[in-house]
């Protein structure tokens, strides 16, 4: 599959479950402002057949490069992302770390993963999407262990989120007037560490709304729960005078928590 096929059906699927997102293009293009990505995220468990490594493969054979590495120690996480050669939107891909957690916890999790085959192929498991049924109870504990985690049981693998590129913006370029904008269109911000994370500092600048919810099918019934959230940026340019393109562990350390219930 080419990569403007990939990316236009994964958007299609994340607007499914992330209703905000598509009223939100809508609002900046009746305003007269592009909308371009500035990355897409993914999350997986590291689990043999299901690490981050297995989820870039498809990218890396696209022409996709790895860059930087992240760790986010107090929610058990280690993160990459890709930059392709010809701009085209980043790719960061996070892991949870099942080793670091207690032995019940991973024994339930492996339950789980092991119920169903794993896709052998990196694009079939790009677009495995919620491929396991859990039980309401067993997302609630396991999420009061890690959100992370039970967001995985509920959501299975697709798009965590996409991101607004907003240097690409004319007149809603400024976070904090962006943020406004998206306020007085009555979406909520995560507010998590700030509503914007980052600062010119750092070269980065991010905020998101918090997740939609939306009815999900378990095992034991249908109930709401955090899908995907739409994540915005402004990157600055470094001492050389290029615009940066890594992330700031800090920062989506607080990003993550969108999807938290």
């Amino acid at each position: 599959m080419q990569l403007d096929q990939f990316f236009k059906e994964a958007f299609d699927k994340y607007v499914e479950s992330t209703p905000s997102a598509a009223k939100i293009n809508q609002l900046l293009e009746e305003s007269g402002e592009k909308v371009v990505n500035d990355h897409v995220a993914y999350r997986t468990f590291k689990y043999p057949g299901l690490e981050k490594e297995m989820l870039a493969k498809y990218f890396l054979d696209q022409g996709y490069v790895v860059k930087g590495d992240y760790d986010f120690e107090a929610k058990k996480l280690k993160a990459f992302h890709l930059e392709h050669p010809d701009n085209l939107p980043k790719v960061f891909i996070s892991e949870l770390l099942l080793d670091q957690f207690d032995e019940q916890f991973q024994k339930e999790i492996i339950e789980v993963i092991s119920s169903r085959p794993i896709p052998e192929n990196s694009l079939d498991l790009l677009r495995w999407e919620s491929p396991w049924k859990v039980t309401k109870d067993l997302y609630d504990r396991i999420s009061l262990e890690s959100e992370y985690a039970g967001w995985m049981l509920a959501m299975g693998y697709r798009p965590n989120h996409f991101t607004v590129n907003l240097n690409e913006m004319k007149n809603l370029s400024d976070i904090l007037i962006f943020n406004d904008f998206l306020k007085k269109a009555g979406f909520k911000l995560n507010a998590s560490g700030g509503e914007v994370k980052g600062s010119k500092e750092v070269l980065l600048e991010q905020s998101s709304i918090m997740a939609d919810n939306q009815i999900m099918t378990f095992a034991d019934g249908e109930f709401e729960v955090p899908t995907c959230y739409y994540e915005f940026a402004k990157r600055y340019e470094d001492q050389d005078g290029k615009v940066y393109q890594g992330f700031v562990a800090k920062s989506a350390d607080k990003i993550f928590e969108s999807t938290h219930r």
